[in-house]
């Protein structure tokens, strides 16, 4: 296990890159605590891979250091690097048995037997594999190849990071919270520092103790998930994590005031900064429909069992609202209240209002 550490970390697939269009990671400083369950999580083509990559060592960056507990390993391949690595498909042998799948990476190291035995055997009962020990891989389901393929990431003890690549992404939906309880679990058991990525929120934000939000080829927030959820520092975090995601409206600032669509609307502290492109951020849980309030019409509900998602337009703009009990008529006029400490002016794109600690 180790501390990683990322430091003024920039990686161009060009060989002359003349300006940060040319980029795939425009400047990353990291670090991960050794032990933690990290996340990067971001949409197709935001760079996680390539980072992913980087840490691995299967790329050498344009531009920085990668540093194992403070020791460089930038120009180190990824056979001294000490890395286990769980992809999208599962890498496992189909003509050996599951306890030879497990007893691979610790053999082909040299360990004794009676070692590959218990590492075998401790790894087998945290996966709940036991009674398939001496089964072939080739007859396995697709979910207990890929559990068989965390195995031979987990079974070693003498690992700097275990990583994992869209480990799920070919699962079936319904098996897929059972193999992220798993490994949550499994993070809990042995302490490995764990790097997981993803374009699934759900799996971020159910595996890690701090994700890593990435978009374009920089990290735009870095917080737990309840961090994520509550106060995107961007509104790219607000509007990508959250089913549905915050609500981004055009807003204007004059005087120190709010207002959107010439409404006004009290938000969260102090409005900070000047100039750029002013936009109120509100969460659809934070939205409400009362009496008086901005005036808006009921255009869509969707009810999804527990409570509904309704939208509701203000002029030309959408505006959802996560709302519980009974519910006006399509079409009908209404009024909305955005609740005061969870409504967030963003400047650019970044947060601006500024809480008192």
């Amino acid at each position: 296990m180790a501390k990683i550490t990322l430091s003024n970390l920039r990686h161009s697939y060009l060989p002359n890159p003349s300006g940060p269009a040319d980029y795939a990671l425009k400047e990353i400083d990291l670090d991960w605590k050794d032990g933690g369950a990290y996340a990067l999580l971001g949409p197709s083509g935001c760079g996680k891979s390539t980072l992913l990559n980087i840490i691995s060592g299967l790329l050498v960056p344009s531009q920085g250091r990668i540093l194992f507990d403070d020791k460089d390993v930038t120009d180190l391949p990824p056979d001294q690097r000490n890395i286990a690595q769980v992809f999208q498909f599962p890498v496992i042998y189909d003509t050996m048995t599951v306890r030879e799948n497990l007893a691979f990476p610790l053999r082909n190291r040299g360990v004794a037997e009676a070692k590959v035995a218990q590492r075998v055997a401790e790894i087998a009962a945290m996966l709940e594999v036991e009674e398939m020990l001496d089964t072939r891989a080739a007859h396995l389901s697709p979910d207990n190849k890929q559990k068989i393929s965390m195995g031979r990431g987990l079974v070693r003890d003498d690992v700097n990071v275990v990583m994992f690549d869209e480990p799920l992404t070919v699962i079936d939906p319904h098996l897929k919270w059972k193999l992220r309880s798993k490994l949550k679990e499994l993070h809990q058991r042995v302490k490995a520092t764990m790097i997981y990525v993803t374009h699934d929120q759900t799996e971020a934000l159910t595996f890690a103790d701090q994700v890593v939000v990435m978009q374009e080829g920089e990290i735009v927030q870095i917080g737990t998930p309840v961090e994520l959820f509550e106060r995107p520092q961007h509104t790219f975090v607000g509007h990508f994590i959250g089913s549905p995601g915050m609500n981004i409206l055009p807003a204007v600032v004059e005087g120190g005031h709010v207002t959107f669509c010439g409404h006004r609307v009290p938000v969260e502290g102090k409005v900070t900064g000047s100039g750029g492109v002013t936009q109120l951020g509100v969460r659809p849980e934070f939205v409400s429909l009362a009496e008086t309030g901005i005036p808006a019409r009921l255009r869509k509900v969707s009810d999804v069992g527990r409570h509904a998602v309704v939208e509701t337009v203000v002029g030309d703009t959408a505006v959802k609202a996560v709302i519980e009990g009974e519910l006006p008529e399509q079409g009908a006029e209404v009024h909305l209240v955005f609740q005061e400490d969870q409504t967030r002016l963003y400047r650019d794109g970044w947060i601006a209002t500024e809480v008192a600690s």
